[in-house]
């Protein structure tokens, strides 16, 4: 059953493409003016999911760049809304591989984190990629890992999403009685919101179960529960589903006629709504009853329908194809313009640290300099403090990114192992500063010595020309 692997996509909000077109139009003027990089994120991720579902490869670009702002400035909950809102883009124009790649990068984020809302719904979300590329078996661990999550941190507003894709992935893997347990566990979530929509969703699911468990009547009273659910919350979508199940069971049960007026109302509800592949589906199942019938025209005209319908579908399959590879290029682009920004800071980063390296002993030379010629001890000694600050900063610079690997970014042993950088470098100052004291009144000495030299020689000079 297809139906349920939507759901969870629809976290961030639909209200239909006009009103979607309305708010990204509006967040856009937003941004023009915002000046903080936190409230950019913010308005660039809602952008993104707002573009999601009418214009692709707009959401997909601004909510690159999100991501790239938000690791700039360390924002982990921009970083982490900027990927899902990446994901599900990905899943909804079908590259599900790069939609696995996005959500699989926000599972490891919201792993360090403790905030167990995004973290279940990550999981549920990798199970949902999964089940839509048929990976059943690869879907169940993550939707059992969601349902842990939401079930030890009373997550209560996923609890419905969770029950009802467990018990979707178990009607796939045919564990009847387990569907049966997720299925019956999400109707009663569904009646306590009293939402009719997630109310016919879970009847139909339990519609399927008694049918594949060859119960007419409680299959029956489910599928017709459940179609008169979907009606009230205009489910199309869904109610394709449920009519179609309830022709499978008149089929099952040797009802023909019924089974060929249900499953024509499945095909006339998915015509209307431009649902291609449920539309395939009835237009299949009509073929074959019709063929079981001996009749022929009916079974001809679904037989084109479906030929028509499939080359639609492959056609459809195709433009999403070309759709994959012109948003892989797109952001292939502007992740090249991201490195290039990168190259271009680190370039001036590391120009800076070259100056700052040759600083550092032109200053100790200057320093040493100025203790050939008559300066203060109390100079000499600013200079020192002023040299070892440097040194330490830089030091600071240079060794931090390798000290923060080296501790798994723990700040008490980062701080332990700059405290002993500083033990040694201070009693190192010490002495280079007591050298260059006790070098300056040396050459003070010297200098004194030689001047009284030479005062003495000028006078023996003066006092001879007078003799003379």
């Amino acid at each position: 059953m297809k139906v349920f692997s939507g759901i969870i996509l629809l976290l961030f909000l639909s209200k239909g493409l006009f009103a979607q077109k309305n708010v990204a139009d509006s967040l856009s003027q937003l941004l023009l003016i915002e000046k903080t990089d936190t409230g950019k994120v913010k308005l660039m991720w809602s952008i993104g999911s707002a573009m999601s579902s009418y214009k692709p490869e707009d959401a997909l670009a601004i909510s690159q760049k999100a991501v790239y702002l938000a690791k700039k400035i360390s924002y982990d909950e921009g970083l982490s809304r900027s990927l899902g809102v990446l994901a599900n883009t990905f899943t909804n124009i079908g590259n599900y591989p790069r939609s696995l790649e996005y959500n699989l990068e926000k599972l490891k984020l919201e792993e360090k984190r403790h905030n167990y809302r995004n973290l279940a719904s990550v999981l549920m979300n990798i199970g949902i990629v999964y089940v839509l590329e048929e990976e059943y078996q690869k879907a169940l661990p993550y939707y059992r890992q969601s349902d842990s999550v939401i079930a030890n941190y009373s997550v209560s507003d996923l609890l419905y999403y969770i029950k009802v894709n467990l018990g979707d992935v178990y009607d796939k893997l045919n564990l009847k009685d387990s569907a049966y347990h997720y299925y019956a566990q999400s109707l009663q979530y569904a009646k306590a919101e009293n939402n009719d929509d997630f109310i016919g969703a879970s009847m139909t699911g339990l519609g399927h179960y008694y049918r594949k468990s060859s119960n007419y009547d409680s299959s029956l009273f489910r599928y017709h529960t459940a179609i008169s659910y979907l009606k009230k919350a205009n489910d199309d979508f869904l109610l394709c589903e449920a009519t179609l199940g309830l022709a499978k069971l008149f089929q099952q049960f040797k009802h023909s006629d019924s089974a060929a007026f249900y499953a024509n109302q499945s095909y006339n509800i998915s015509k209307t709504g431009s649902f291609l592949t449920n539309q395939l589906d009835a237009a299949e199942f009509l073929k074959v009853l019709f063929q079981n019938q001996k009749n022929i025209d009916s079974a001809f005209y679904y037989y084109t329908s479906a030929q028509a319908l499939n080359d639609s579908v492959n056609s459809k399959a195709r433009i999403r194809e070309i759709q994959v590879m012109s948003t892989n290029e797109q952001l292939r682009q502007i992740q090249l313009e991201e490195e290039r920004k990168t190259a271009a800071i680190e370039r001036s980063q590391q120009l800076q640290l070259l100056f700052i390296a040759l600083f550092i002993p032109g200053f100790f030379l200057l320093t040493l300099l100025m203790s050939k010629v008559r300066t203060p001890v109390r100079v000499i000694k600013v200079l020192g403090i002023l040299s070892l600050l440097i040194l330490f900063e830089f030091l600071t610079l240079l060794l931090h990114p390798t000290v923060q690997e080296l501790t798994h970014h723990t700040p008490v042993l980062e701080i332990i192992v700059f405290v002993i950088i500083a033990a040694f470098l201070i009693p190192a100052h010490h002495r280079i500063e007591h050298w260059l004291i006790k070098k300056l009144i040396q050459n003070r000495e010297k200098l004194s010595r030689v001047q009284k030299i030479k005062l003495k020689t000028a006078k023996i000079k003066i006092t001879a020309q007078k003799d003379s």
